[in-house]
This record gives C-alpha cells, sequence and structure tokens, in this order.
C-alpha cells in the first residue's frame, strides 16, 4: 500500500494526517464523529494502512475500517510519544507523529485480539460486575436480618430468605427488604443468562476443553485463559513472559549489589488474575506437586504470597498446555519422565 494514515483518535472526534508515498501528497484534517460522514470518507480513499494508538477501544471504528477495505494497526501510546521530537502536544502533532512513524516502518503496533475474543472477555467483565452487585445485595440483606434479629445464617440460602421475608419491620424495613429480594431475583436471572452464553462457548472451544482436563479449573477461567493470551506460540519464554502479560511477575528493586523483589506488577487482566487465584484455591486439593509447592512456601511466607504464588504456577502449567496442546495428566507425565532422566543422568555420572 502506499497510503498512510496517522490518526489521533478521541471519543467524539478524529484528527488525521495523511500521505501518499506515491505522488508525495500529504494533508491534515479533523472528522467529527458523524458515522455517515466518516464512513464516507474513509469509503473516498484508496485501501491504506491506518494507525492508531491504544488509547481506547472503538469497535465501531475497527468494523468500518475492515469494511472499507483498510488495514488497522494499534501501537503503545508510550513508545510513540517517546519518539516525539518536540515537547509540544497537539491533535495535529500526534497525528502526524504516527504519520511519520507508519511512513517509516518504525510504527510500535502491539498484538490485537480477536473480535470473538474481545466479545468474550467483555461478558466475563459483565458477570463478574453482575456478581459484586449481588454480593452487595446479599450484604445489604444480612444487615437487615441482623436489625430484625434473625440467628446468624447464610443469606445465599433460601431457608434464611423464607425467615427475613417473614419478619416483621416498619415500612421502610419492609420497602428496603421487597426491592432488596427484587434486586436480588433479577440479578441472578441475569448471571445464569450470561453463564449459560459462556457455557455454550466453552463446550464449543477445543483449547478450553483442553485446559479442563486440570481438575479445579472451570471453564471460565479457561475462557479467560484461551482469549486473553490468544496465540501462545508468540511467547518465546513462556515462563517469564506469560507471567509478565498476566500481571503476575515481581517487581524487582535492585540496588548497590543487593537483589530485592516487591509485589507483583499487575500489568495485566486483573479478571484473569481473580480467575487464576480463585482456581488455584481449588487446584491445590487434587494436584500433589502444586499442593505441596503451596504448603511448603506457607509456612515461611505469608498465605497471600503463597497463594500468588501458587497462581502464577499454575498459570505457567495452563499456557504450556496450550502451547503444546497437551492435558494436564500428560504435563504430569513429562515432568516425572524430566525429573527421573535427570535423576538417573546424575547416579550415572556418580557411579562412573
Amino acid at each position: 500500500m502506499t497510503l498512510y494514515i496517522g490518526v489521533d483518535f478521541h471519543p467524539h472526534q478524529q484528527t488525521l494526517a495523511w500521505c501518499d508515498t506515491q505522488t508525495g501528497e500529504t494533508d491534515t484534517c479533523t472528522l467529527q464523529h458523524n458515522l455517515s460522514e466518516v464512513f464516507k470518507f474513509y469509503q473516498s480513499v484508496s485501501p491504506s494502512v491506518v494507525g492508531i494508538e491504544a488509547s481506547s477501544r472503538a469497535v465501531w471504528f475497527e468494523q468500518l475500517l475492515e469494511e472499507t477495505n483498510h488495514q488497522l494497526l494499534v501501537g503503545n501510546p508510550a513508545l510513540i510519544r517517546a519518539r516525539a521530537r518536540s515537547r509540544h502536544k497537539s491533535d495535529n502533532r500526534d497525528a502526524q507523529l504516527i504519520l511519520d512513524l507508519l511512513v517509516k516502518d518504525e510504527f510500535p503496533a502491539i498484538w490485537r485480539r480477536s473480535q470473538a475474543s474481545n466479545q468474550v472477555i467483555d461478558v466475563l467483565h459483565l458477570r463478574r460486575q453482575l456478581v459484586n452487585q449481588r454480593t452487595q445485595t446479599y450484604n445489604r440483606l444480612q444487615a437487615l436480618a441482623h436489625s430484625g434479629g434473625l440467628p446468624k445464617g447464610k443469606m445465599k440460602t433460601l431457608g434464611f430468605q423464607s425467615l427475613l421475608k417473614a419478619v416483621p419491620m416498619n415500612e421502610s424495613g419492609q420497602m428496603q427488604r421487597e426491592h432488596l429480594f427484587s434486586l436480588l431475583e433479577q440479578l441472578t436471572k441475569q448471571i445464569r443468562e450470561l453463564q449459560s452464553w459462556l457455557n455454550r462457548k466453552a463446550s464449543s472451544d477445543k483449547q478450553v476443553q483442553l485446559l479442563l482436563t486440570q481438575r479445579g479449573v472451570g471453564y471460565l477461567t479457561a475462557l479467560a485463559m484461551v482469549h486473553t493470551l490468544g496465540d501462545v506460540s508468540r511467547f518465546e519464554k513462556v515462563s517469564k513472559q506469560v507471567i509478565a502479560f498476566a500481571g503476575l511477575d515481581s517487581l524487582e528493586k535492585s540496588s548497590a549489589g543487593k537483589t530485592r523483589f516487591g509485589r507483583i506488577s499487575k500489568a495485566g487482566s486483573p479478571l484473569l488474575r481473580g480467575l487464576l487465584g480463585q482456581s488455584a484455591n481449588i487446584v491445590i486439593r487434587y494436584d500433589t506437586r502444586l499442593k505441596a509447592f503451596y504448603k511448603g512456601l506457607a509456612k515461611r511466607k505469608p498465605i497471600a504470597v503463597a497463594k500468588t504464588a501458587t497462581a502464577r504456577k499454575l498459570l505457567v502449567k495452563l499456557a504450556i498446555m496450550l502451547r503444546d496442546n497437551i492435558t494436564a495428566d500428560e504435563f504430569d507425565r513429562r515432568g516425572v519422565t524430566v525429573g527421573n532422566a535427570r535423576f538417573l543422568t546424575r547416579s550415572e555420572m556418580t557411579v562412573g
């Protein structure tokens, strides 16, 4: 392609700077986000390479470029800004900077998930938000139960809910109880609908089914793994790069010959980290190696540190399973085989 377009993208407008390398023609303009006008503009120009910063997701803009046969590249904002030759900043300058990097083939493009993966992750995020809202509703109902003088009980059980509904309350309490139970019913219905959709996605995905061979890993964690990491083969060193991608790597603060490691970076997906943490709590009941690792570390470190480290090991195991297309049992057998081979080699060397 000979046409390059640098776009400084904002929610309600975009500033463009383009260059035709064949004719040498350059120009800039600003488009307000009237969908018909934006579509008309991109349809009027020949297929081009369009570059934007990874500042926000604009699904409509991506679909528009795909329909008009343009190639979209999304760049790292920090690396793009680092290439600026001036401390001055404006929409025109930013668009021109992106254009220069595109023309020179120095644009720091980042890996992007597919639209299908983005849809699954969006639904996972929505489910998580609704679950949090339902938990808040349970807590508020629990407070009503305390104020009504009920004995200790679990609000999630139907029996305890029946007791709360039968407690005499004043007008304010009755209104709160009625609306909270109505909200609880609505949230539960919505969560079930989302889980049904996610379950169908999981049942038709071979990679998700592969991860489900690890006992303690559910379909939500497996979906988050598959659609957050994407193609695992793009990581040259899975044990380090996948951990950093998920934000489970420890921050190094070393100086003057002293090596120090602090908290995790949290640079990746909080959704994936949360689900891995929940799965790790269950996996250690069934996976003897992870269980031994967790118990050994928990004797020397705080429980939170041991759980985070266990989630990190689980992440590496699941990533290798995806990369090599193997089940959890096959992963464990390989580990035993490699360990025995090393032991035999050392023994033979000692005997010799």
